[in-house]
């Protein structure tokens, strides 16, 4: 992955953001051309504190082949996106570009063994169910045997021993406090989920940008792109 220094994120934030999303693309290569496939996933630590990438596929995904505990892999962990118009900065002849986060980590994968795919299917099943709280969460109890046998011949689940770690948040930081809080407030006034998603994180990111800019009267919302 390409990072601008402006946008580059540390180890620990990009995993955390890659086990909050809990999906992402996994890609390798056959030999002869680049294969992928979208999946969810959760993040477990060895004892020695390396992440390990849990997740499982069709038996007959062709990526399953590329799991020989050697050949490195790549997974690609991206969440919201969104368009930034000129239009929408104080400052004069800016360019449209876009927003987003993305995270890539690399290793190599190998098969799960014995009892860790169904401790990895019960573990991902209790990860996702606890984003639907309060309800009661779904556990693989509630599947009759002979039905979750057969579910769990037609999947083979996969480990990836997390190596390298890189992530690229693009959320302007490189520009001014008013331009920074002009574009936010603009894209908190789109109607996409990533516009939102994306106006809050840069909000989180520089807070006293808000406070300057506020109580300097920097900024009217009255600009060209941004509504009263």
């Amino acid at each position: 992955m390409y990072v601008p220094p402006a946008f580059r994120v540390d180890r620990a934030t990009c995993l955390a953001f890659a086990a909050a999303r809990g999906f992402g693309l996994a890609c390798a290569h056959d030999g002869e051309k680049p294969i992928a496939s979208p999946v969810p996933f959760h993040i477990e630590y060895g004892s020695d504190g390396t992440p390990q990438l849990c997740f499982h596929l069709a038996r007959h995904n062709p990526l399953i082949g590329r799991a020989d505990g050697v050949t490195p892999w790549l997974f690609a962990v991206s969440d919201a996106d969104t368009y930034v118009s000129p239009d929408w900065y104080v400052s004069p002849d800016q360019v449209p570009t876009w927003l987003y986060r993305s995270v890539h980590m690399t290793g190599a994968v190998r098969i799960m063994t014995g009892q860790q795919l169904p401790d990895h299917l019960n573990q991902a099943s209790a990860r996702f169910e606890s984003d639907l709280a309060p309800k009661k969460p779904w556990t693989v109890d509630k599947m009759s045997s002979g039905r979750l046998e057969a579910m769990m011949k037609a999947i083979v689940g996969l480990v990836m021993t997390v190596e390298g770690v890189e992530g690229s948040f693009k959320l302007n930081q490189h520009k001014s406090d008013a331009d920074h809080v002009a574009v936010t407030r603009a894209l908190a006034l789109q109607t996409s989920a990533g516009a939102g998603i994306l106006s809050a994180a840069m909000h989180a990111m520089r807070p006293q940008a808000f406070a300057a800019v506020e109580d300097n009267g920097m900024l009217s919302t009255a600009h060209e792109g941004i509504a009263p």
